[in-house]
């Protein structure tokens, strides 16, 4: 099967094959990965604009704002409705998730861990101004940051667990499944879309793992694609062509571009 060099892509296919399961949660790495019922939400949406925006070198917040009111009806949340809706948005102090599915664009593209997380930062602060989502954000483009550039996964997860991210990783999915449930705070669903990812041995093993879990399927894993891709530098062509299926034709572009960019950096 042909193999390709990914970059947000992994996170997009995370996104369309968790979609299904958000509000039909399961509880095992048993299903099947691309199904009819499948679709892209706000998670690839967001993606894509800030992706669009660094490509084009453009303030996050702007194509943030712009994308999420061109593209509406995708699964956001009530206060970043609020935030689309208003003439003048400003921050609302959230720690949701969206901060950390959006982010897996500035893991890819910047050159140094110092600089990913002041750009993770900026990502997250024209909305998620909190400092956990903030910190999720950070915690997410630089697991991608230092997956892609050779770091060990023993390695990534000593940083994730000490300051400034400080996260306890100090579970497995296993332990956490039977019990876990519906949380959008990235304290509650981005540490698990990170052992996820660390107890995966493939890149489709991190999507279903952290699909097993339930809770914010579509979300979780998005975020643990997006360090998958990073990690594995791999993904099949045939997932490949079934995620881009369901993006419109500029959103494809983009990811294109973006790749021909920073791909293999």
């Amino acid at each position: 099967m042909k193999k390709t060099t990914p970059t947000i892509i992994g996170t997009i296919i995370g996104d369309v094959v968790g979609s299904r399961f958000e509000w039909k949660n399961i509880k095992t790495t048993e299903f099947e990965m691309m199904h009819e019922n499948c679709m892209m939400t706000d998670d690839t949406i967001l993606t894509i604009a800030v992706a669009d925006a660094i490509l084009q070198g453009k303030p996050y917040g702007d194509f943030i704002y712009q994308y999420g009111n061109s593209w509406q009806g995708f699964g956001y949340g009530g206060n970043f409705r609020k935030y689309l809706a208003s003439p003048s948005p400003k921050p609302y102090g959230s720690y949701g998730n969206g901060s950390a599915m959006r982010v897996s664009p500035v893991g890819f593209a910047f050159d140094d861990l110092e600089t990913v997380l002041d750009q993770a930062r900026q990502s997250a602060e024209c909305t998620h101004n909190h400092p956990e989502g903030i910190k999720g954000a950070q915690a997410v483009a630089s697991a991608i940051f230092l997956a892609r550039t050779g770091s060990s996964k023993a390695d990534i997860r000593e940083f994730l667990s000490a300051d400034p991210i400080g996260y306890d990783l100090n579970f497995t999915i296993q332990e956490i499944r039977p019990t876990y449930q519906f949380d959008v705070s990235c304290q509650g669903s981005v540490p698990q879309a990170i052992v996820a990812f660390l107890e995966s041995d493939s890149f489709e093993s991190a999507i279903r793992l952290a699909i097993s879990i339930g809770g914010d399927s579509d979300t979780i894993a998005c975020i643990a694609g997006g360090m998958a891709a990073a990690f594995y530098g791999e993904i099949s062509e045939e997932l490949i062509d079934f995620a881009l299926k369901w993006l419109p034709g500029q959103f494809r572009d983009i990811v294109r571009d973006f790749d021909e960019r920073f791909a293999g950096k």
